[in-house]
């Protein structure tokens, strides 16, 4: 029974967690996917930025080819075949003026070399780039393109975000675009024959260098603002699950607290009937008891100490009685202003006599100060004789008792303070020693520091203990004084 009882007390937590998992798990998974989000747009972005600047930078490329071809037909084409009758590049008058036609042409522009392929096979007659003249089979798929009369490009790239940490290598990009060196009739423009290739370079690196660091700035901007969010949901997550552990654990002490109510009520209902019935029968055997050591002291001298240990003991049994009866039916507190040093001065003075028997020195530190309280004078009067003797008793060979009251202003609390010199207690000890039954000594019941627990609730007030084995204990009672 306890264990399935147990059980359905886990899954009851359990369950009250669901909700909650479920919040961390799609907060996680928002901002996962948020993420992801970002990396897939910053990724679309700069890919449609460079499809931008390379059909920009083509379509300028292509602009500025057509002009390159018409300004080397018209001015080297035509005059050089007037006045030499061939084109011989190897001459170096007919080179230096193609050279010259070409760097004019491409003067203030973007263009990082010019080449120009034979038509009649695959070799560089020309190009800004010395070391490349003469070369043969450069030319590849984009070279025959041209040929057939089609203009195109290819971009040849070297290079990711890899390469903006520090010591990459620097990003490359270069635009290559060609298109078909074409004769101008004279008539009507009209291109019909091809002499050759013409290959206009760009350099695209820093754009393209450019929009790499977007898409860094991008992809970093949104981890930094992912880790912070990440970091501010962990906090919130991390509370949410402290709030909830102590509200899991603040339910669990509650429904202890209610089950120990629920038992204790059960048993205070039991105790008080038992109690009830043994206290008439008691005062019966008590007053037999007294008749009888009278009619002994007559009829069988010496023999009447018999009935006086019936009367002690009885009255023993008659304590334990009212003290389960007190606590199984506690008593309304009947408030009234009182003063506790009146209290402790009058428990103090009826215990005189045992504190000198016991050796116990007494230091009294009743504050002057002290307001009238209202609370219940009997009760009040139980609940602190019971901390006294509690005290006392733990002090078997001795020693020195403490009682002190003070007012504190800050909190508008009386404060009432007994301490002993005795041999104190564990931590397990002061955990228990207000439970109902809880005792480690040989003779009682167990219920006296328990009724006083009862008594200072009853009053709004707080009791608690201080001890450590071996170093006695203090017992503080705080008393509302308002």
């Amino acid at each position: 029974m306890v264990e399935r009882k147990k059980t359905e007390e886990d899954a009851a937590s359990i369950a009250s967690l669901k909700p909650f998992r479920l919040v961390k798990f799609f907060s996680y998974s928002g901002l996962a996917v948020f993420l992801l989000f970002t990396l897939v747009l910053s990724w679309i972005i700069s890919n449609h930025a460079k499809k931008v600047l390379l059909e920009r930078s083509e379509a300028y490329a292509f602009v500025v080819a057509e002009n390159l071809s018409h300004q080397v037909f018209q001015q080297f084409v035509l005059p050089t075949v007037v006045r030499y009758g061939k084109i011989a590049l190897r001459n170096p008058e007919q080179f230096a003026r193609l050279d010259a036609v070409v760097r004019n042409a491409t003067h203030g522009m973007r263009i990082q070399a010019v080449t120009i392929f034979d038509s009649r096979e695959n070799i560089i007659s020309y190009s800004t780039v010395a070391t490349r003249i003469g070369r043969t089979g450069e030319g590849g798929i984009e070279y025959r393109k041209a040929l057939a009369g089609n203009n195109n490009s290819v971009v040849r790239s070297t290079g990711s975000l890899l390469n903006l940490l520090p010591g990459g290598r620097p990003i490359s990009s270069q635009l290559s675009t060609f298109i078909p060196f074409r004769q101008y009739q004279a008539n009507n423009q009209k291109r019909d024959v091809i002499m050759g290739v013409i290959e206009v370079v760009q350099d695209l690196s820093e754009d393209v260098e450019a929009i790499t660091k977007l898409q860094g700035s991008i992809i970093l901007t949104s981890m930094l603002i992912m880790s912070a969010l990440f970091v501010v949901l962990g906090f919130i997550v991390a509370r949410a699950d402290r709030i909830i552990d102590a509200r899991a654990e603040e339910r669990r002490r509650l429904e202890q607290q209610l089950h120990q109510s629920q038992r204790l009520a059960t048993l205070g209902k039991m105790v008080a009937s038992v109690s009830h019935e043994i206290k008439n029968p008691l005062g019966i055997v008590r007053s037999t008891a007294d008749i009888l050591g009278k009619r002994l002291k007559s009829v069988a001298p010496g023999n009447e100490h018999l009935a006086e240990i019936i009367v002690e003991e009885t009255g023993r049994l008659d304590g334990i009685v009212r003290e389960f009866l007190d606590f199984a039916r506690p008593q309304e507190p009947k408030m009234a202003p009182t003063s506790v040093n009146d209290i402790f001065s009058k428990i103090l003075k009826f215990m005189e006599p045992e504190l000198e028997q016991q050796k116990i020195v007494l230091e009294t530190s009743l504050s002057q100060d002290m307001p009238r309280i209202s609370l219940d004078q009997g009760l009040m009067h139980r609940a602190c004789l019971n901390i006294l003797v509690n005290s006392v008793q733990a002090m078997p060979g001795g020693g020195k008792l403490t009682v002190e009251t003070r007012y504190e202003k800050a909190t508008d609390m009386a404060m009432l303070v007994v301490s002993d010199t005795g041999g104190g207690m564990s931590l397990e000890k002061q955990g228990h020693i207000f439970t109902p039954f809880y005792t480690d000594k040989n003779r009682g019941t167990g219920l006296g520091l328990a009724i006083v627990k009862n008594i200072v609730d009853s009053h709004q007030g707080t009791i608690f203990v201080d001890s450590k084995e071996g170093e006695g204990a203090t017992f503080t009672v705080a008393l509302p004084v308002g």
